[in-house]
């Protein structure tokens, strides 16, 4: 019962900031490598950031590098995705899940969070 469950996505303006989060459960979060995605309609789901299993490490595709910060509670099975300098290409949908070897560890998906960069 993988579940994911992310939250706190809204509209902000171009420049600003913005932090989601994703609530991890059904399987051992802490001994999990995890990743932040995004998605927009007609496009492929975009791998955004990564984060090794305590934190330690992180990865970033080059569009968000400098602007965004993956982050992790382990206590709390939750991730974070600090989002600052904000750019309306941002815009998306974000979704977390168990980070692959190549891609995402699991089918399943959560909901996601809307995250809408607008003036």
């Amino acid at each position: 019962q993988v579940r994911f469950v992310e939250s706190g996505g809204g509209l902000v303006q171009p420049g600003g900031s913005l932090r989601v989060s994703c609530a991890a459960s059904g399987f051992t979060f802490s001994s999990s490598p995890m990743s932040w995605y995004r998605q927009v309609p007609g496009k492929e789901r975009e791998l955004v950031a990564t984060i090794t299993s305590t934190g330690g490490s992180t990865n970033y595709a080059n569009s968000v590098k400098g602007r965004f910060t993956i982050s992790r509670d382990n206590a709390k099975n939750t991730l974070y995705l600090q989002m600052n300098s904000l750019k309306p290409e941002d815009t998306a949908v974000y979704y977390c899940n168990a980070k692959g070897w190549l891609g995402p560890r699991y089918d399943y998906w959560g909901q996601g969070t809307q995250v809408t960069v607008s003036s």
